[in-house]
């Protein structure tokens, strides 16, 4: 007798894709499988710039990688500049190749301190995960203004930073983070009296159901940045939820700002182009007292500069910013 015909195994629900961008990450029902962004590079001494970096544990969830430019006086005090990596909440990290080598070049560039912050990344942690702990991160360099054990304080902080020229700043989802940030510190304050001095958007990931022209640039990368939000931030109501709208009714008002200079940078070829233009052009006509300025890189995507650091454009960018953090 013939055996009967045994059916195929049911597709496990650990396989279901919730949500993917290939070549760089997939996420099923379940677990998630990163392709790019992952590899670790240590610390060091830059042989070409002279910039050094180190590694320092925040807390349990939190840590961030320093870089020093080199110092002709020892005792100089540099712009303290607190970067927050961009990767749609879910890729990159303070530790890789990437901004590893970006910073050892910026740092050196800027002459300005770098804290470079780790956070945790989502959908392991969704957001507002990686706010709070960007938010610990900056308190923790803001601590370094109280008097404190040697074994409390980081030297290269505790000597180096002049927190009258404290700025945030980051790129993409980074961006999102440091505007976050400075909204947080118009609500609550600083410890210390601490002031942020300026920030620095780089290519902001932010997001809306109004249409923007630069939606068309890419209409599968605009759909594809719309559904990356839902699924990082499960909880969120769409694309018009504060946290990745700051233009809808429940956002912390532009007006508030908790900063008295900003530069926003966008790539003439970003499907996120007019966002951040939106951005520039909502924040100076909201009563806020400060200054912004804009820059647009001719003819390049999102986060260019990263893909190629030494393309004119990129190093055009990096001066911008260069000059603005030391104005």
């Amino acid at each position: 007798m013939a055996a009967a015909p045994v059916a195929p195994p049911l597709a496990s629900t650990d396989d279901e894709i919730v949500y993917e961008s290939m070549p760089c990450i997939r996420v099923y029902k379940k677990r998630v499988e990163r392709y790019f962004g992952t590899e670790f590079v240590a610390a060091s001494t830059d042989a070409a710039t002279g910039v050094a970096s180190r590694d320092v544990v925040i807390s349990p969830n939190v840590s961030a990688r320093l870089y020093l430019p080199r110092l002709d006086d020892e005792s100089a005090k540099l712009p303290i500049f607190v970067y927050y990596h961009g990767g749609g909440f879910c890729l990159g990290s303070a530790f890789n190749p990437t901004f590893h080598s970006y910073f050892n070049s910026f740092a050196g560039l800027a002459n300005v301190l770098v804290v470079s912050v780790e956070y945790r990344l989502a959908p392991e942690h969704p957001v507002p995960a990686a706010y709070a702990d960007s938010w610990e991160a900056l308190a923790w360099v803001v601590s370094h203004l109280a008097a404190a054990g040697d074994n409390v304080r980081d030297p290269w902080i505790a000597g180096h930073a002049d927190f009258s020229r404290l700025y945030l700043g980051g790129e993409s989802a980074g961006s999102n983070i440091a505007h976050h940030m400075a909204m947080r510190v118009a609500a609550e304050g600083l410890a210390h009296d601490a002031r942020i001095q300026g920030l620095v958007m780089v290519h902001p990931y932010f997001l809306g159901t109004d249409k923007v022209p630069s939606d068309d640039i890419s209409l599968e990368v605009r759909e594809s940045l719309g559904s990356l939000w839902r699924v990082m931030c499960p909880t969120t109501t769409g694309e018009d939820d504060p946290l990745i709208n700051p233009f809808v009714d429940g956002a912390p008002p532009l007006a508030s700002l908790a900063c008295g200079r900003v530069l926003v940078c966008i790539g003439e070829g970003d499907v996120l182009r007019d966002r951040g233009r939106a951005y520039y052009d909502r924040l100076r006509a909201s009563g806020w007292p400060g200054e912004a300025e804009i820059w647009q890189a001719p003819n390049k995507g999102h986060t260019f500069h990263l893909l190629e650091p030494c393309c004119d454009e990129a190093v055009a960018q990096d001066k911008v910013i260069s000059d603005f953090l030391n104005r």
